[in-house]
C-alpha cells in the first residue's frame, strides 16, 4: 500500500540517489549536502553515506557534493520521467578548512529535520575532551551533553533527564547492549577509532525505538578502510589498544563488489600500574580491569547494498578484597543488512543479533547478588524519501531470558527467572511544508509475558520562524518492562543487572488499582534554536518527563509474602513496590566553532523527585545545578599541537542522614540465637529518605598533544593529560560503619603515546 502511494507520488519525476565515499579509504561520507546546482532540490547523506533526490524533473543538471574537509565535487547528468539513477561517488580529502560549506549544511539540516533532543557525536567530537591517558573515549563526551548527569568517576553511569541507566537502550549496530561503560567512570565498551556516529535521545525519540522511557543512544562502527591496511597502537598507565582495518576484497571507483574488516583489542592494567604511579589514590591501588574485543566483516555490493557481520566480547572487574568483588562479563554477535531494490525508491535495512550479559557481586557478608540476561532482537524497517518527505516504517521482534538473586538487608533472598518475547511495529512521517517541520509517529508494542499491548504515540515538529531562528517541540508516550535488579535509592550502584516486569509486585498503588506491570513516562519538550552572529549557535529546551508509573525493588520488605502474612501490608512484603515521579528541567547549550578554536558550554537547571506511596522524596541523582565548560584550541607550525580541556561544577547529589546507631542482631538461627554471647553487628538508624545534599563535585581536565608525522599515512601523537587537575576532593559516598569518607579520583597525570598507519 505505502509502496503503491508512494509511486503515484513521485509519478513524472525522476530520483538520483546512491552512496558519497571518501577516495583515500572508501569509508561513507556522513551527513554532507548534496544538491542540485540551480534548483531548491537537496538532500543529507545518512550514517551510511547514503543520499537520494527525488522529484525531480526530467532534464539535465549538475550535482554538487559540499562537505568540510573534502574537494567540491560536481558532475552533469540528465535525467528522464521515472527513471532511477544509482550513482558511487568518491570525494577527495583537502588541505583546505571549507567552514562556510560545513555551517551551510549544518544549517540547512536544521532547517528540514526537527532534531529535538537529539545530539550526533562523531570521533571529532569526542577527540575534543581531554583524553584520559591518552584514549579518548565516547563515556566522557556523553557526560558533557545536555540533561547528562554522571554519578561519578568511580561505577559511574549516566542519568539523562531524571531517567536511570536501566530506563535508557544501547544500540551498537543495532545490537542491543545491556551496560555501555566500565565500572572506573572514565571508559566505555566502544573504540572511539571505529565509530562512524553516535546519536543520543535524551528524550522525545522517534518511534522507531521502543522498550525504553528515558533515553536512546545508538552507536554506529565504520565498516574499515576498503583501500588499504591501516590501524593504531596506543600505550598508557591506564591501558593499551590496537586496532586494524583493512580490505579484504578492494573497492574499485569503476565499479564491483567489494569487503573490508575491522578489530579492535582493549586492555587495561590500571590495577597493576596505579600501585607503583597512584597509590595515594587508593591504599589497594585502583583496583579497576577491563578487556574489550570488537571484530567486524562488511560485504558491499555493486550498487552500494550492503551486509555486515560482527562480535563482541567486553569484560570487567573490580576487587575491593575483603569488602567486595565484583565482575560482569557481555558477549554478542550479530548481522544486518541495507538493500536497494533495484527500480524502486525504497530504502530497506535489517537486523539480527544476540547478546548476553552476566554479573555478581559479592560482598562481605557473602551473600550474592547475581543477575544475567540474553536474548535476540531482530528487525526490517523500510524507508521512503520523496522530495524533503520521509515515511519509514518496520517490525522489531525481541525474545530473552533474565535470571536474578538477591538478598535484601533484611537478609530475606528475591529472586526470579523469567523468559520474555515482546513484539513491535512503528511507523514515522516527516513532512516539511514551508516553514513548518511535522514529525508524526506511532509505535505498537506488544509484551507477551504480560499479555499487554502498549500503543505509543509520538509527536515531534519545528517551526522555522526565519533563517536563523526556529521553534522546537516533542512529545510522546513511553513504556518499558525492564527494571533493575539494584534499587534506586542505592547510593552506589557497580552492581547493574536486569529483571523483567515482576510478578509479586503490590495490587494497589496511592488507593488506585495497578492495572499494567509495565513502566511509563510521559514526554514534553519545547525550546529554541538560535544561530548567533560571529560564529556562535544557540539551543534552550525545558523538558518534563512524567514518570506515570515506575517499578523498584522494596528495600523495606521483612516479610514473606505467604497467606499467614495476609495482614501485613504490600509495602512490608512485596518483592517490588510501585512508584512515579516527575523529572522537569531546562538545557541551556552555547556553541562556538570557528578555524582552530572550538567552545562548548552546556548548563542544565533540574529537579527530580519521587513517590513511593507514602512519601516524596529526590533520588540520588537529583544534582540541581550541572555546568560543563569545553574548550579545544589547535595551534603552532602546521598545526600539530592541540590544547583541550573540560571544567565540570555538579551541584551536591542528595543523601540519607544518619540519626544514631544501635546493636542488631540478626536472629538467624530463630530462638535458638545465643545473642547474650553473641558480638553484634552495628545497625543504623536513618534519617528522611535522601533529605540532606552532599558537598558540590568540581572536576577540571586537561590534555595536551603533539603530533609528529612520519608519513602521509603515519602519525605518531604524545598525549600528556591530567585528571582532576584542581586535585579537588568530590565525595564518593561516606561509610556509615566504618565512619570513613571515601573520595573520587584524586589528581592523576598521565602520558600516552599512540601510532596510526
Amino acid at each position: 500500500m505505502f509502496s503503491v502511494f508512494i509511486q503515484k507520488v513521485q509519478a513524472q519525476s525522476g530520483n538520483i540517489r546512491g552512496f558519497i565515499y571518501e577516495k583515500s579509504t572508501g569509508e561513507p561520507v556522513i551527513f554532507t549536502t548534496v544538491f542540485l546546482k540551480g534548483t531548491q532540490l537537496g538532500a543529507s547523506s545518512d550514517v551510511n553515506g547514503y543520499f537520494s533526490v527525488t522529484k525531480i524533473p526530467a532534464g539535465t543538471y549538475t550535482l554538487a557534493i559540499n562537505s568540510m574537509g573534502y574537494d567540491t565535487l560536481e558532475f552533469d547528468f540528465s535525467i528522464k520521467e521515472n527513471e532511477i539513477i544509482n550513482k558511487k561517488l568518491f570525494v577527495q580529502k583537502s588541505a583546505i578548512n571549507l567552514k562556510a560549506v560545513d555551517v551551510t549544511a549544518e544549517k540547512t539540516e536544521k532547517q528540514t529535520e526537527v532534531l529535538v533532543s537529539v545530539n550526533k557525536v562523531t570521533p571529532k567530537d569526542i577527540n575534543r575532551i581531554p583524553s584520559i591517558g591518552g584514549e579518548s573515549d565516547l563515556a566522557q563526551y556523553l557526560q558533557v551533553i545536555p540533561g547528562v548527569v554522571s554519578s561519578g568517576d568511580q561505577g559511574g553511569q549516566l542519568y539523562i533527564r531524571g531517567g536511570t541507566p536501566i530506563q535508557n537502550k544501547v544500540l551498537l549496530d543495532g545490537m542491543v547492549i545491556y551496560n555501555p561503560f566500565h565500572s572506573i567512570g572514565l571508559f566505555s565498551v566502544f573504540d572511539t577509532d571505529l565509530l562512524a556516529n553516535a546519536e543520543v535521545f535524551t528524550g522525545g525519540f522517534p518511534a522507531q525505538y521502543g522498550g525504553r522511557i528515558s533515553a536512546v543512544l545508538v552507536v554506529t562502527t565504520r565498516d574499515g578502510n576498503k583501500k588499504r591496511v591501516a590501524g593504531k597502537v596506543s600505550v598508557n598507565p591506564f591501558s593499551s589498544k590496537i586496532s586494524l582495518e583493512g580490505p579484504i576484497v578492494k573497492q574499485k571507483e569503476t565499479g564491483g563488489s567489494s569487503s573490508s574488516y575491522v578489530l579492535s583489542f582493549k586492555n587495561s592494567y590500571l590495577d597493576k600500574t596505579s600501585k607503583q604511579l597512584y597509590s595515594y589514590a587508593n591504599e589497594l591501588g585502583l583496583p579497576y580491569s577491563f578487556t574489550d574485543f570488537y571484530g567486524k566483516v562488511t560485504l558491499n555490493g555493486e550498487n552500494g547494498s550492503k551486509a555486515s557481520l560482527f562480535g563482541f566480547n567486553f569484560q570487567d572487574q573490580v576487587d575491593f578484597t575483603p569488602i567486595s568483588k565484583f565482575n560482569w562479563n557481555s558477549t554478542g554477535f550479530g548481522a544486518k543488512f541495507i538493500a536497494i531494490p533495484k527500480g524502486s525508491n525504497t530504502l530497506m535495512d535489517g537486523i539480527f543479533a544476540y547478546s548476553k550479559y552476566k554479573i555478581s557481586l559479592t560482598e562481605a557478608d557473602e551473600k550474592p547478588r547475581t543477575s544475567e540476561i540474553g536474548g535476540f532482537n531482530m528487525g526490517l524497517n523500510f524507508t521512503y524519501l520523496f522530495g524533503q518527505d520521509e515515511l519509514k516504517y518496520g517490525l522489531e521482534v525481541l525474545g530473552f531470558r533474565t535470571s536474578f538473586l538477591f538478598y535484601n538487608t533484611s537478609g530475606l533472598k528475591l529472586g526470579q527467572e523469567e523468559n520474555t518475547t515482546e513484539f513491535g511495529c512503528f511507523l514515522n512521517y516527516k513532512k516539511v511544508a514551508g516553514k513548518f517541520v511535522i514529525q508524526p509517529g506511532i509505535r505498537l508494542h506488544y509484551y507477551a509475558s504480560l499479555s499487554e499491548l502498549s500503543v505509543e504515540p509520538r509527536l515531534s515538529a519545528k517551526y522555522n520562524l526565519n533563517d536563523n531562528f526556529r521553534l522546537k517541540f516533542a512529545t510522546g508516550i513511553y513504556r518499558q518492562n525492564f527494571l533493575s535488579a539494584s534499587s534506586d535509592r542505592d547510593v552506589v550502584n557497580f552492581f547493574y543487572g536486569f529483571l523483567s516486569g515482576p510478578e509479586n509486585l503490590q495490587d494497589k498503588f496511592n488507593g488506585n488499582n495497578v492495572d499494567s506491570r509495565l513502566q511509563q513516562a510521559n514526554h514534553y519538550i519545547l525550546g529554541f534554536e538560535w544561530d548567533l552572529p560571529f560564529h556562535l549557535s544557540f539551543n534552550v529546551e525545558g523538558y518534563i518527563k512524567d514518570f506515570k508509573q515506575l517499578i523498584n525493588i522494596n528495600r523495606n520488605k521483612i516479610y514473606a509474602d505467604v497467606g499467614s502474612n495476609n495482614d501485613k501490608p504490600d509495602a512490608l512484603k512485596k518483592d517490588y513496590i510501585i512508584e512515579n515521579g516527575l523529572a522537569k528541567g531546562i538545557d541551556f547549550t552555547l556553541k562556538y566553532e570557528y578555524k582552530n578554536v572550538y567552545l562548548w558550554f552546556v548548563y542544565s537547571l533540574a529537579f527530580v523527585d519521587r513517590f513511593d506511596g507514602t512519601q516524596t522524596y529526590s533520588p540520588t541523582f537529583d544534582r540541581r545545578n550541572n555546568l560543563n565548560i569545553v574548550a579545544s584550541y589547535t595551534f603552532g607550525k602546521s598545526l600539530l599541537w592541540e590544547f583541550n580541556s573540560r571544567f565540570n561544577y555538579g551541584s551536591g547529589f542528595p543523601f540519607t542522614p544518619t540519626q544514631g546507631f544501635y546493636p542488631y542482631q540478626n536472629f538467624s538461627q530463630g530462638l535458638n540465637t545465643n545473642y547474650t554471647n553473641n558480638n553484634s553487628q552495628l545497625g543504623v538508624i536513618y534519617g528522611q529518605l535522601n533529605a540532606n545534599r552532599l558537598p558540590d563535585y568540581v572536576r577540571l581536565d586537561l590534555t595536551v598533544k603533539r603530533t609528529f608525522v612520519l608519513s602521509s599515512r603515519s602519525n605518531i601523537d604524545v598525549i600528556a593529560s591530567v585528571i582532576n587537575a584542581l586535585n579537588r576532593s568530590n565525595i564518593f559516598y561516606f561509610d556509615r560503619v566504618r565512619y570513613k569518607r571515601v573520595d573520587q579520583l584524586p589528581i592523576i597525570p598521565s602520558l600516552g603515546v599512540t601510532m596510526t598507519f
